[in-house]
């Protein structure tokens, strides 16, 4: 098998269809099978890598190719982004490795004829690696930081104006550190086993898997050091759930008690929900969401977790339900939003975000807080948030709530960003309806 030719097949999805490069790359490892664990980490290194750092590769091979590569046919652009990454960023790849095997493949998918100029591109590119020009960084600071970090201009513009120079060279230098699992533990299902929260640490330590505590939440570890999730000691039996802590946090200043009637509007794929169960242990959860595909990841999870108090509804958030007037202790309203709090995780998101998506995102976010603050019981509370760190669909997407709607009172909000707080970017405020 040729590992170099399967990244090629999954840039050009990702590239041509707009597959998400996580599900592309999903995909190609579960159809290859890779047995060899170096070959499976370098698909995913390459893919990963030309992916997130699209932005500077075009940058570099466009001095050096008289075709830009937005005009190139997308097997030769896919294949000079692949030969790029290999030069700069893979040492233990030989440039001439990494330019000869581009040339194979542009032979092999019937582009004979431009392999000699892939050829010369990538090798010119070689040798002149430490002499490759960068934007000015002291008179063009944004222009810079784009590029270094392969970030558009606008959203390294944007962040700036709304967090300053410092603090967006943070955020996005973030996206290319290492990151860690973080898992939420359900001591419930341990205790259901005959087993400790101890006990299960030293498990996993034994079967080479290193576990450290969480920053901000209790029930917190953070993970490293294995292979597949699924195959974690624990998971089948509902040990912990994948959640970032963010998350967590969120989900616990809300206050969920044990008797509560949780609604949790847009749940997919419900870590909410599944922690909101575990708080309302002898309440109920409802949880929904419009995408039908994604209901089975909730249930699959609530199925896993041993959780019975959880009913799972496909439903549209932006239709009200008048049946749920008023009835909820709690609701979640974790709503679609630009993502951009999970660059790290999804490292096309970058790419695919306009500033247009923004602006329709904040007005659907406000159409459907205005369903879900009906729900709300008096003394109730709504949760609202979002994996975002945009200013509009967070704070003053709350604000423009409150004054619209004086019943509620804010009693706390939070904003993660990445890369200065020890976890994703993600906002939450916890709303109370006051009688």
């Amino acid at each position: 098998m040729d590992t170099r030719d399967v990244a090629l097949t999954v840039l050009l999805d990702i590239e041509t269809n707009q597959t998400f490069s996580n599900q592309a790359l999903g995909n190609a490892l579960r159809k290859n099978q890779f047995t060899d664990k170096v070959e499976r980490a370098f698909l995913s290194r390459l893919v990963e890598g030309v992916t997130e750092m699209k932005l500077r590769l075009d940058y570099v091979i466009n001095q050096y190719s008289k075709t830009k590569v937005k005009k190139c046919k997308p097997v030769i652009a896919c294949l000079l982004r692949m030969g790029c990454y290999q030069i700069l960023f893979m040492d233990s790849v030989p440039d001439s490795a990494a330019c000869n095997e581009c040339v194979k493949l542009a032979k092999k998918h019937g582009f004979a004829g431009l392999s000699g100029f892939v050829n010369g591109v990538l090798r010119t590119i070689a040798r002149e690696k430490e002499k490759i020009t960068y934007p000015d960084q002291k008179k063009e600071p944004a222009k810079y930081l784009s590029v270094m970090t392969a970030t558009p201009l606008w959203l390294v513009e944007k962040l700036t104006v709304q967090y300053g120079a410092k603090d967006t060279e943070t955020i996005l230098k973030s996206a290319f550190t290492e990151r860690k699992t973080s898992i939420r533990l359900n001591r419930q299902r341990m205790e259901a086993n005959g087993e400790t929260i101890a006990d299960y640490k030293k498990r996993l330590e034994a079967a080479g898997i290193t576990v450290e505590h969480g920053a901000y939440y209790e029930g917190a570890w953070r993970l490293s050091g294995y292979d597949f999730v699924h195959k974690i000691p624990g998971y089948k039996k509902g040990y912990f759930t994948v959640q970032d802590e963010s998350s967590m946090c969120a989900v616990a200043a809300a206050g969920i008690r044990a008797d509560d009637f949780v609604l949790d509007i847009c749940a997919a794929p419900g870590g909410k929900t599944t922690a909101a169960a575990e708080f309302a242990r002898n309440g109920h959860v409802l949880s929904m969401d419009i995408a039908e595909d994604k209901l089975d990841l909730i249930e699959e999870n609530v199925e896993r977790l041993k959780l019975a108090n959880v009913e799972i509804h496909c439903q549209d958030a932006t239709e009200y339900m008048a049946e749920q007037e008023e009835k909820a202790d709690v609701v979640i309203a974790d709503l679609p939003c630009s993502g951009l709090g999970i660059m790290g995780r999804k490292n096309d998101i970058k790419y695919r975000v306009t500033e247009d998506q923004i602006r329709s995102l904040v007005e659907l976010q406000h159409m459907i807080l205005q369903n879900a603050c009906r729900y709300v019981k008096a003394d109730g509370t709504l949760l609202y948030s979002t994996c975002t760190i945009t200013k509009e669909e967070n704070i003053l997407q709350v604000k423009r709530f409150l004054k619209e709607h004086p019943e509620y009172i804010l009693k706390e909000q939070r904003q993660f960003l990445q890369g200065i707080d020890a976890c994703d970017g993600f906002y939450y405020a916890v709303l109370c309806r006051q009688r």
